[in-house]
């Protein structure tokens, strides 16, 4: 054997090295975040216990302790009984050594249970040392990113296969060891080399040292101060939390992660393997499910409840299927969430998008044959496409398929000739199915017409568990009770909508006048063509279909007037609409009106002008809430945002931001970004922030003036008057 024999040996013992450092510094992250959760999980079960009246240990015991002498003698919780210790129990009378021993264990077995359920909150509005030491524990393994997870995967499994080679190879690192060595090691040692080429030739390939360097770089970064990994909290708290659950060994039950499916579906799903080549986004257990399920079943409805994901798992399927060497995926959605899908396909994956819509759709069809990609589409526009040949397109994925449950109409009659031409199909709705069969059969048939056909006729009632179990084969369902398990998070979603030609039309007029205000109104001027509106419904629909209840938000009194007649209930569809509350609506009614709103058993929804309902009222009732329009103070958000996500809160908490692109909205939300997210985050938590918030925001005059001009600039207006103030 050459000297190139002992440079490969050489090679694979520092290609270890790099894999067992990025798992060595990947375990002392994770072993941060359990050090800095251990106190404050400690103190949560502390809390719990002695909240806990002793009499819950006779339930333990099963009524075989007698407890009134030991409640006699002041010890009133289960927490006091675990700190009295035995000498201090045997003094009380009528308790021995026996009795003592039993309510101890008791105690214990009580103690254990509580922390294994024991959840801790993150509260960025009370920030103490603790959870900061939490917070920036989290936020190193958060910023490191779905990388750091497929390079620790990557080390260990290389790890595993390269430790017997390098041990075998042992007499090959020398020329002389290996003259020594007798026939066989020397055999052994050859072989092995041969195996080292191949395995490091295999690993640079995949240039995994440079994935092991950069992942230990990351895991070893330090966090630029307490502040950063707050903000950083409140933008990406569901990740904080997701990290959470799965270190501090809590997730959420199997069975309701898998969506209650048989078991024998379930086994064939957890075997599917999820290539995550071209995904940057890292995944929940459930949502790596749900992933896995659109693979192994091939033509399948995600029905998961608004909030979980739906898209996030979908655009991981597209990824895994890239990965294998499929070019083309075919997005259907309605217009209103056409502009997110691109922006979501672009930031959580390497895919590339094409846009098929609006006049130049079908010279972007056209590339979209002949470079692939995944394009994004309308129900509508979908009809005027050639449908694919077989086997043309990797997946077709139908957003919203709630939209084609009728057969009759030509958008369903469309997307089901697709879903026929397609291999792989998946349809997302977070409307539930269990009591609409005949609308759940018409979509099933698009993909399955012989489970169609055995779901009978009709539209009765069955059981959540009997319609799964029939539906199994195409249906995968989760709720956010079931597989979320920590405490309720704040999840923001800017809702991005491309303005139809009415709203264009309006907009235009009101930069022509230089009316700001008007401006930043314009997307509901003309209500019966109104981009935003049409996905306000959309977001209050599904809302209401999940039992929850909505805050819409605006800083227009007129706006919430067309928002009420839009959402005004309709026969067979009663949702209660409370307000608006504005100023002129005096306090005590205001509050009557809002517990109104709470009282109403399922979904309503309520109306509030946001500097009259952002600040002093009790919003925890609503789990949605929607803001019409960015807001000029960042605080004012804030404040309103924190009416329903506040203690007390049961539920996720996720927030809908309206903006209409390229306009006014566009310019308001990257100015504020950009100058005053991390000071406005800051001034929020101090005092004066809190008594003064005009202080931190920035200029209404000179922010609006700024945005009427290069509005008027932009759309070629150099004749139009000056900016109005933002009164005006």
């Amino acid at each position: 054997m050459g000297r190139g024999g002992w440079e490969w040996v050489g090679r694979a013992g520092r290609l270890g090295e790099g894999a067992g450092g990025v798992v060595g510094d990947h375990e002392r992250a994770v072993g941060a975040v359990r050090a800095a959760l251990e106190p404050l999980r400690d103190a949560v079960v502390r809390r719990e216990l002695d909240a806990l009246p002793v009499g819950r240990l006779s339930e333990v015991t099963e009524g075989r302790l007698r407890l009134g002498s030991v409640e006699k003698s002041g010890l009133r919780t289960v927490g006091q009984v675990l700190d009295a210790g035995p000498y201090r129990l045997r003094q009380i009378p009528g308790v021995g050594q026996r009795t003592a021993d039993q309510l101890l264990a008791a105690a214990r077995r009580l103690a254990e249970a509580v922390h294994e359920t024991a959840a801790v909150h993150i509260d960025p509005d009370r920030p103490e040392p603790r959870t900061t030491a939490l917070v920036r524990a989290l936020h190193v393994l958060v910023e490191a990113g779905p990388d750091a997870q497929r390079a620790v995967a990557a080390a260990a499994a290389l790890t595993q296969r390269l430790g017997p080679l390098l041990a075998d190879a042992g007499p090959a690192a020398g020329r002389f060891r290996l003259l020594l060595a007798g026939r066989e090691k020397k055999a052994r040692a050859l072989a092995a080399v041969a195996a080292l080429r191949s395995l490091v030739a295999e690993a640079e390939r995949a240039q995994l040292p440079e994935l092991f360097a950069q992942t230990s770089v990351d895991l070893l970064r330090a966090v630029p101060s307490d502040l950063a990994a707050w903000v950083d909290f409140e933008l990406r708290s569901a990740e904080y939390y997701g990290l959470l659950a799965e270190i501090a060994g809590r997730p959420p039950d199997t069975a309701a992660a898998e969506g209650f499916l048989p078991e024998e579906i379930a086994e064939r799903v957890r075997d599917q393997r999820l290539d995550d080549t071209h995904r940057r986004v890292s995944l929940r257990g459930y949502q790596a499910f749900g992933a896995r399920f659109v693979l192994a079943r091939r033509k399948v409805i995600l029905g998961d409840e608004m909030g979980l994901g739906k898209t996030v798992q979908a655009i991981a399927v597209l990824a895994h299927l890239a990965a294998e060497g499929h070019t083309r995926f075919l997005v259907v959605c309605p217009a209103s969430v056409l502009v997110n899908w691109t922006r979501e396909v672009g930031t959580r994956s390497a895919l590339r998008v094409v846009v098929l819509h609006g006049p130049g759709r079908h010279e972007a069809y056209a590339d979209w044959k002949e470079r692939g990609g995944v394009a994004v589409t309308t129900f509508d526009a979908l009809r005027g496409f050639p449908a694919p040949e077989d086997g043309e397109v990797g997946m077709l994925v139908v957003d919203e398929a709630h939209c084609v449950k009728n057969p009759a109409a030509k958008r369903s009659q469309a997307v089901a000739l697709w879903a026929r031409r397609c291999e792989r199909g998946l349809f997302l709705t977070g409307t539930p199915m269990e009591n609409r069969v005949a609308e759940f059969r018409n979509l099933v048939r698009m993909l399955d017409a012989a489970l169609a056909d055995a779901l009978g006729e009709g539209d009765a009632v069955v059981g959540s568990v009997a319609f799964r179990a029939a539906v199994a084969p195409v249906y995968l369902r989760r709720n956010q009770q079931d597989v979320l398990t920590e405490l309720p998070s704040l999840q923001h979603t800017d809702e991005w909508e491309e303005p139809s030609a009415s709203d264009e039309d309006a907009y235009r007029a009101a930069v022509r006048a230089g009316n700001f205000m008007a401006m930043r109104r314009a997307a509901y001027a003309r209500p019966e063509k109104s981009a935003k509106l049409e996905r306000l419904r959309e977001i209050v629909r599904e809302a209401g279909e999940n039992g929850q209840k909505t805050v819409v938000f605006s800083h227009f009194k007129d706006v919430l007037g067309v928002v009420g007649e839009a959402l005004a209930p309709a026969p067979g569809d009663p949702v209660p609409v409370f307000g608006p509350l504005t100023g002129a609506v005096p306090a005590a009614r205001r509050q009557r009106i809002v517990d109104d709103f709470a009282g109403v058993r399922g979904p309503a929804v309520l109306l509030a002008q946001i500097q009259a309902a952002g600040v002093g009222l009790n919003l925890q009732a609503a789990s949605v809430v929607v803001l019409c329009e960015p807001q000029v103070k960042p605080t004012a958000e804030h404040q309103a945002v924190a009416r329903a996500h506040r203690m007390g809160q049961v539920r996720p908490v996720r927030v809908h931001r309206l903006l209409a692109t390229g306009g006014v909205d566009e310019r308001l939300v990257r100015m504020l970004e950009r100058k005053t997210r991390l000071f406005d985050a800051y001034a929020r938590r101090s005092a004066v922030a809190e008594a003064t918030p005009d202080a931190i925001d920035v200029s209404d005059l000179e922010l609006a003036r700024r945005i009427v001009e290069e509005e008027q600039e932009r759309l070629g207006m150099t004749d139009a008057p000056a900016a109005l103030t933002p009164n005006e």
